[in-house]
């Protein structure tokens, strides 16, 4: 059964993402507590999912977000136009001097190199879409009049607050209304669940949100903290055993038609293994493989990814050409810096065909 999606011609955008956009600080080479000069990038998992989708593959992306009207949201709104994702659906709230009512998500990023591994420092409670809640979003407006064919959130999303989850619910609930496929990345992060009842919380709501998703981005023991915690990790590392993993899940969620999941083997900071798993209505595809990858960042990698494999599923790919779509562009994204994508359709096509240095089919 393939996907069921809107026409292009009857939609004004073909994805619609719901997530925090924050302001990453970026010191190079240098340490976080030694450098004297920053970097600075926009990131988010669910905006660089759009942002993917814009400006290597050319679809028409918008984001739904919120920042504080202050210097750094403005800083953060120059650095999103510049990756061409619309912005009409961003809320934006007033800024009362200080921050003591809402900020803007700041992080600092570490690259890491050979046995010393990327360190990541978060800064971002109390931010403004942390504070959005169901009624600041007309869905049925967007979903219904302006028409989207694809609505892509996560679990980092989901995570920063209560309301947040909520408005996911409410966002998915009028996608699935008016037809739009829905995917879900579960993207666990410990530091974002740990006042919050940590994997054992993230697996409930996972379940709680997956009768409405078409596309799954993750495995089992996203769906279960139980699975996850006494196998050590995910439960599969061949397409029987990852067959296996997918038909669980699938006779529990039967609305998931697709389920896709990275692999990624950490030689050092700087050399991992990378590929893919994916499965589709009862078919499962493996990727090809890059075997000890040379990573300059390897940030945004899987967002490279989920983007890839969208752009496939949407253009009427197959699930092999779509999963080393996606593949390819996450590995050409750790070659450059910053979370987003700075490669072009072509350079995804040529790395596809094997012809870059490592690739084993």
């Amino acid at each position: 059964m393939a996907l069921d999606l809107r026409s292009s011609s009857t939609c004004r955008w073909d994805l619609l993402s719901l997530g925090e956009v924050m302001l990453r600080f970026d010191p190079g080479e240098d340490r976080i507590s030694r450098t004297r000069n920053f970097r600075v990038w926009e990131g988010g998992g669910e905006y660089n999912v759009a942002r993917g989708l814009r400006r290597c593959f050319g679809l028409r992306s918008s984001v739904v977000t919120a920042l504080v009207d202050n210097p750094v949201g403005r800083l953060v709104e120059d650095l999103m136009l510049q990756g061409g994702v619309d912005l009409s659906h961003v809320l934006w709230t007033e800024f009362d001097g200080i921050g003591s009512e809402a900020r803007n998500g700041i992080y600092f990023l570490e690259r890491g190199f050979g046995n010393r591994p990327a360190m990541g420092m978060m800064d971002r409670a109390h931010t403004a879409i942390a504070q959005i809640k169901p009624g600041d979003v007309n869905w049925d407006e967007i979903f219904g009049q302006e028409g989207v064919r694809w609505f892509h959130t996560g679990g980092i999303f989901c995570a920063l607050s209560d309301s947040a989850a909520a408005v996911a619910r409410e966002a998915m609930e009028s996608a699935k209304r008016h037809g739009v496929v829905v995917s879900f990345d579960c993207n666990y992060r410990p530091s974002l669940w740990r006042d919050r009842g940590g994997r054992i919380a993230a697996s409930r709501l996972n379940r709680e949100l997956a009768p409405m998703v078409d596309v799954l981005f993750g495995h089992d023991g996203d769906l279960s903290a139980e699975i996850c915690e006494a196998s050590g990790g995910p439960p599969w590392h061949d397409s029987a055993s990852y067959a296996a993993m997918a038909e669980r899940i699938q006779s529990e969620f039967p609305n998931i038609h697709v389920i896709a999941t990275t692999m990624r083997k950490v030689r050092t900071a700087n050399r991992n293994d990378w590929g893919a798993f994916a499965w589709m209505d009862g078919v499962v595809e493996e990727s090809i493989r890059y075997l000890d990858l040379e990573i300059l960042d390897r940030v945004g990698a899987g967002d490279s990814f989920a983007s890839g494999l969208l752009y496939g599923l949407m253009e009427g790919k197959d699930l092999k050409w779509s999963l080393d779509c996606g593949v390819a562009h996450g590995a050409l994204t750790m070659t450059t810096p910053g979370d987003s994508s700075m490669s072009t359709l072509t350079e995804v096509m040529h790395a596809m065909d094997g012809k870059g240095s490592g690739v084993q089919r």
